[in-house]
């Protein structure tokens, strides 16, 4: 099974409106090898760190998690949650383990 961070990322950036050049220099990246870098992840060619996958994930407003997750419906969920307050979150966690 390939990993879903490459596609994940991608939906993630292009979600957030961003090119690949803007994601990574926005992470601090180089502004020459910025697209270059970003698009070897989107491949699947190279993998981050996991350091560099929460600073992605925190500069594209997802859950690192998200980044990871193979299952679909798992992947949006863990999208809505990370909107929610805190409060929320809570009773949603809540409601989901009564089931």
């Amino acid at each position: 099974m390939e990993s879903p961070f490459p596609t994940r990322l991608r939906t993630a950036r292009k979600a957030a409106g961003m090119t690949q050049q803007q994601l990574g220099i926005n992470l601090g990246m180089d502004l020459n090898t910025a697209s270059a870098r970003l698009n070897q992840y989107e491949k699947g060619k190279h993998a981050p760190d996991y350091q560099t996958a929460k600073r992605l994930a925190d500069e594209l407003g997802v859950p690192v998690a998200y980044l990871y997750c193979d299952d679909d419906v798992l992947a949006d969920l863990l999208l809505a949650a990370s909107k929610l307050d805190k409060k929320r979150m809570e009773e949603l966690l809540h409601m989901a383990m009564k089931e």
